[in-house]
């Protein structure tokens, strides 16, 4: 299989003569081996596997986003993606970072939900007088 791993603005990894991938998603791990049919997953945080015979087994610290397969050609698309070290090293760093940003982001959404509603408030009453 040929392996593509997307980030929003750069290409994280490509890979070609991959024999198995195994990705998270939220109904449990999902496998895939090249003579699978295609199909398509929403991947949700955690460690990506693939193997190749020059690489052997490597691990990707993926963020949540969407696997496409169709025929042998396997797109990742992710918001963000961190490869190297141990297994457990990218499990740590997943916990810490992306989790991190991800209350971070909620902190955001919620400020801007706040500001939202105050506008709406204030146009609200703008429109009775």
């Amino acid at each position: 299989m040929n392996l593509k791993i997307l980030l929003p603005f750069k290409v994280f990894a490509e890979k070609s003569g991959v024999s198995r991938i195994v990705s998270e998603t939220r109904a449990g791990s999902f496998g895939l081996l090249p003579h699978r049919r295609d199909g398509v997953a929403a991947l949700v945080p955690g460690i990506l596997i693939y193997e190749t015979a020059a690489d052997g087994e490597v691990f990707v610290a993926v963020d949540g986003g969407v696997l496409v397969k169709t025929g042998a050609d396997v797109r990742v698309s992710v918001r963000r993606a961190m490869g190297g070290g141990t297994l457990a090293q990218l499990r740590q760093a997943v916990e810490q970072e992306f989790l991190a940003l991800d209350e971070h982001e909620q902190n955001v959404r919620s400020v801007l939900a706040k500001l939202e509603t105050g506008f709406l408030r204030r146009f609200a009453t703008f429109q009775h007088d």
